[in-house]
């Protein structure tokens, strides 16, 4: 399945994906405030992609632009909406450093949530650094709220964090 949108092509991700989210993935900014360090191997990455797409419940999304292919172009991001339960996902979000500012997280997002409502998901959320502003952003742009702040509930390379839930709720029960 293929979704479009205004300028974003969402396909299934793949593992032949792993070289272009490896830029992502080993840029130390981008991935800095991941629960890992920045990836220091192809491998790791491919790893990473492989048991990502095998999880059980998960949409994974390569995030491309809009061109003349059918499918998109190379993956820019990667998108995953996690179902936790009946009705509830988690998102997770990654970008290259040259993808980003283009909108194109904000429009994958906005595919997804649509997607997600749709096929009864009633709640929806990211789970995000207090520090990590880009994505706060991202996700109150998307119609995300914050409703709480969990102290010290993960514990990263950066150390022991605090984690800022943001959620959306499908309309009708909002």
């Amino acid at each position: 399945m293929i979704l479009r949108g205004d300028g974003v092509v969402l396909r299934p991700l793949e593992a032949s994906d792993s070289a272009s989210l490896h830029v992502a993935h080993a840029d130390p900014m981008v991935h800095h405030f991941w629960s890992s360090p920045a990836h220091a191997t192809l491998a790791e990455t491919e790893a990473y992609c492989v048991a990502t797409i095998a999880m059980p419940g998960a949409e994974v999304w390569a995030i491309t632009e809009t061109d003349s292919s059918e499918n998109g172009g190379e993956a820019r991001g990667r998108v995953a909406l996690f179902k936790l339960r009946d009705g509830v996902g988690e998102f997770g979000i990654v970008m290259r450093r040259d993808a980003q500012g283009k909108g194109l997280a904000g429009r994958a997002i906005a595919l997804l949530v649509e997607r997600a409502f749709g096929n009864g998901f009633h709640r929806l959320f990211a789970d995000i650094d207090p520090e990590n502003v880009a994505s706060i952003r991202l996700f109150e742009r998307a119609g995300f709220t914050r409703e709480a702040h969990l102290k010290a509930n993960w514990v990263t390379h950066l150390g022991v964090r605090d984690t800022l839930i943001y959620a959306r709720l499908r309309p009708d029960i909002a």
